[in-house]
């Protein structure tokens, strides 16, 4: 069972998570909060799998609380929020986040971002993916527009690379934050293989589903995806995703 934790300052939104999770049959709740303070002592107590954390709340706010509960216990926090803002977003990713949805989402959306959370990926919300996308695959002189155009197709670095997928699929990623790090040069030398699950990676697929569309098992999948974050000098997939955007290779 993935055991969550509910951080929401209203409890009606509470008690309806709670009955779309546990519908789910692999998921149970085991405890709730209403302040970002609470949220940081009942993780510290319950050790959850994941978090649903809310932004706006009194005492403490979620994003505080998403930085101080990631630096001291081992769980994975989607934040779960009304507001699309640039601002909540990256700061949310920035803080160590591992998730980031609008409340607007789907119950079936909910289920599937605590599920990815606790297989220790992270999920963002389709609304946001591009935004993401075009904020880290910028050159560094170069400031991404904060809201560019929902008609506009995200291109990496002005380089011609593949747009990122714009369906209403949530992207799968590793865990995100907003100082990506990759190495600046494209002189990377990837196997054939490593090459085809980075392009994967970068058309946001998970492990499960670039190991189907390869035809080989998951574990090497993982093996393949370690390699690659390694030669490319990349802490996580985002950074990964990022890299194959600027250079083109997506």
């Amino acid at each position: 069972m993935i055991r969550v934790l509910l951080v929401d300052d209203h409890a009606v939104m509470r008690a309806g998570f709670r009955m779309i999770l546990e519908s789910a049959g692999d998921i149970t709740v085991v405890g709730e909060a209403s302040t970002g303070v609470q949220a940081v002592a009942a993780a510290s107590d319950l050790r959850p799998d994941v978090i649903c954390m809310d932004v706006q709340m009194p005492d403490m706010d979620g994003l505080e609380a998403t930085r101080r509960i990631v630096g001291s216990v081992q769980t994975a926090v989607v934040v779960v929020t009304t507001f699309d803002r640039d601002d909540y977003l990256f700061d949310a990713l920035a803080a160590g986040a591992s998730g980031f949805l609008l409340k607007n989402a789907g119950p079936e959306e909910l289920i599937s971002a605590v599920r990815v959370a606790a297989a220790g990926d992270a999920l963002l919300a389709p609304e946001v993916t591009r935004r993401v996308i075009a904020r880290f695959a910028q050159p560094a002189s170069t400031e991404a527009p904060s809201n560019p155009s929902p008609d506009r197709e995200s291109t990496a670095g002005g380089r011609g690379g593949g747009s990122f997928p714009t369906s209403r699929r949530p992207a799968v990623l590793s865990r995100a934050e907003a100082g990506v790090g990759v190495d600046a040069s494209p002189a990377v030398e990837l196997t054939d293989r490593e090459g085809e699950v980075l392009q994967l990676v970068a058309q946001a697929m998970s492990n499960a589903e670039i190991a189907q569309r390869l035809y080989i098992g998951e574990a090497t999948v993982k093996t393949h995806v370690s390699n690659v974050l390694q030669k490319l000098g990349a802490r996580d997939r985002v950074a990964a995703v990022v890299y194959a955007h600027r250079h083109g290779l997506a």
